[in-house]
């Protein structure tokens, strides 16, 4: 029984690692190197001619009040103004109450897009200030967004 529970064990172990071969399934594209620089040298110098750049029209959303178990969203525009493509690999939020879409292509030198934030008001109450961080190829690579609500509950307060 031992020696069974042993084998198990050993297949078990070899079917993981073969899984975990780090090669993109078939249709799948890879994002090439040559896009994500590190422009900091060891002399402190740094060349950001050639990066991308993030412009946000606007850091901040205020949904002013907000109804507890309203979802609500806002869709932060943001325009690319740098020399190279912009890659966005994660925007991650403060709170589970709080969701992000973001672009999953790189976008082009000029071009604008969206990072949506979708904010769930549900077992919220008071005033909320929630957090969303961008993480992208620039410098810095960390842009955060906030979003501010008011959360009453109706049948408790006024309008």
């Amino acid at each position: 029984m031992r020696l069974l529970s042993c084998f198990i064990m050993v297949l078990m172990l070899i079917g993981g690692l073969s899984s975990c071969n780090g090669k993109k399934g078939q249709g799948e594209e890879q994002i090439s190197t040559e896009v994500i620089t590190n422009p900091k040298s060891a002399s402190g110098t740094a060349d950001l001619s050639n990066l991308p750049k993030i412009e946000f029209e606007a850091e901040t959303h205020d949904f002013g009040k907000v109804i507890e178990g309203e979802i609500v969203s806002y869709a932060f525009k943001f325009k690319n103004s740098g020399a190279s493509d912009l890659i966005i690999s994660a925007v991650s939020t403060s709170c589970g109450c709080t969701a992000s879409e973001y672009p999953e292509e790189p976008v082009k030198p000029g071009e604008e897009g969206t990072v949506k934030i979708r904010f769930n008001s549900s077992r919220r109450k008071g005033f909320q200030n929630k957090t969303a961080t961008v993480l992208a190829n620039t410098q810095p690579n960390k842009t955060q967004l906030r979003i501010k609500a008011m959360v009453i509950n109706p049948e408790k307060e006024s309008i």
